[in-house]
């Protein structure tokens, strides 16, 4: 028998209280609790489900047969590099996004390649059978493995499950999925926690490679509670805003590969399609001839890519100066602004900078540092840099320039991009593999780096 018990779940992180609170005492959010009923069996706790179904007998690591566990490759290069070399066998997968950035026509791509490996179920709450079918001829996806169903009741796409017996499941979206046991409404905590932890017993027991597409928040975070990213195998999120042609598909956790790669794709009117060669996109449209153009070499992985790094400073109308930056950290420019006004002397308390990495790139690395210096500081003083050179290189507090990592990695993506000099840190010398073409000059300090650039 089962009773009714109610509980208030805080809609941004999933904190349970008895009473409705006014704050969240765990991620301080206001007026975010919001009542739900579940049901509770009267029974002992031997029937409480498993999370996973796992159970099996103690066995030494070598004893242990991986006969079960193998991958299938979706033929789309960038997306299978990302993850590991392919999907999973038996796999959760969450994919993330802003609206229209192209989850769903990924999704219908994936489905398209996998239906070679098995029969693919596409679950739409979104939208319907009809909407979607016009969507795949559009992508030119006309596969008899692939079977649709616009469903939100989780029951029945159980149901779905074990009359098809699919090797592949796609449940889009997460948000509009809810579990019939529960009363509150669809994409709320209960119901996207409940509705997870069933989608990965049937991954898990079932050996069905599963994939979830899931919302966003306005804050750009996955919407539902955070234990949803930590029930699925691997996070990937498109990073970029829907208004850039390019996208970019990053790996936030990854149990069955690296973390560190991204995928590039750019979104045209038949779909998205893979960028193989993102060092000629993002300096295809490269401005040679204005100061505060400069060129480095970011790591994405194991992966260098070539980057446009954009500066302009101007005198400020107001009594602050702005610092407006786009593609690069913000605190990480006033560190640099410092540093220039600081050990260089360079006059910037009076001028607004502006600092852009060209194409929507969003870079994490310090390796962009020297760049952004560089960048700045021929902007401010109105000089070109050469455009046949790439620099990169991390800055300290005291103006020194400290070496990065996968130093010959750069330096032969430059090179094959038609660039003749390279301004990297003096401590990379120490351990340089590279033997390429490339004339190196190496700088201690950045003051010693902007001679070089302008002489």
């Amino acid at each position: 028998m089962k009773k009714q018990k109610t509980k208030f779940l805080c809609q941004q992180c999933g904190y349970e209280s008895a009473q409705w609170l006014g704050k969240c005492p765990s991620c301080g959010a206001w007026n975010s609790f919001t009542e739900e009923k579940f049901s509770v069996s009267s029974k002992s706790s031997s029937n409480v489900r498993q999370l996973t179904g796992f159970s099996s007998e103690v066995l030494k690591l070598n004893k242990v047969s991986d006969e079960n566990f193998s991958r299938y490759k979706t033929n789309i290069s960038e997306f299978d590099n990302m993850i590991g070399g392919g999907v999973a066998q038996g796999s959760l997968i969450l994919l993330g996004g802003a609206p229209g950035i192209g989850k769903s026509t990924l999704m219908l791509h994936i489905s398209g390649s996998l239906s070679e490996h098995g029969t693919v179920l596409y679950i739409s709450g979104e939208e319907s059978l009809s909407q979607v079918k016009s969507r795949a001829e559009r992508l030119k996806i006309k596969k008899d493995n692939i079977f649709l169903a616009s469903e939100t009741n989780l029951q029945n796409i159980i149901d779905g499950v074990n009359k098809i017996l699919p090797q592949f499941l796609i449940i889009d979206s997460i948000q509009t999925t809810y579990h019939p046991e529960l009363t509150s409404a669809p994409g709320t905590v209960g119901q996207v926690r409940e509705t997870a932890a069933e989608l990965l017993r049937i991954a898990k027991s079932k050996n069905i490679t599963v994939f979830i597409l899931g919302h966003v928040t306005k804050d750009g975070d996955l919407a539902g509670p955070r234990v949803l990213e930590h029930i699925v195998d691997t996070v990937l999120y498109f990073e970029n805003e829907r208004q850039h042609t390019y996208r970019i598909l990053r790996a936030y956790k990854n149990r069955f590969g690296p973390t560190s790669e991204i995928g590039i794709f750019e979104m045209y009117s038949e779909g998205l399609r893979e960028v193989s060669n993102p060092s000629l996109i993002f300096l295809g449209e490269r401005t040679v001839n204005a100061p505060g153009n400069v060129v480095t070499v970011a790591m994405e992985g194991t992966r260098p890519i070539l980057l446009e790094v954009q500066a302009l400073t101007s005198r400020t109308s107001f009594g602050m100066p702005r610092r407006m930056v786009s593609g690069y950290d913000a605190n990480r420019i006033i560190i640099l602004i410092a540093v220039l006004e600081k050990r260089i002397g360079m006059a910037l308390e009076a001028q607004d900078v502006f600092v852009n990495i060209a194409g929507g790139v969003k870079i994490k690395e310090t390796s962009v540092d020297l760049a952004v210096a560089c960048a700045i500081a021929s902007a401010n003083s109105n000089f070109i840099c050469p455009k046949n050179i790439a620099i990169f290189g991390e800055i300290g507090l005291a103006g020194e320039i400290r070496s990065v990592a996968l130093s010959a990695e750069r330096l032969y993506e430059a090179e094959k991009h038609g660039f003749k000099k390279a301004v990297i840190s003096k401590g990379n010398l120490k351990s340089l593999s590279y033997k390429g073409k490339i004339e190196i000059f190496a700088a201690e300090t950045l003051e010693q780096a902007i001679k070089i650039i302008r002489n």
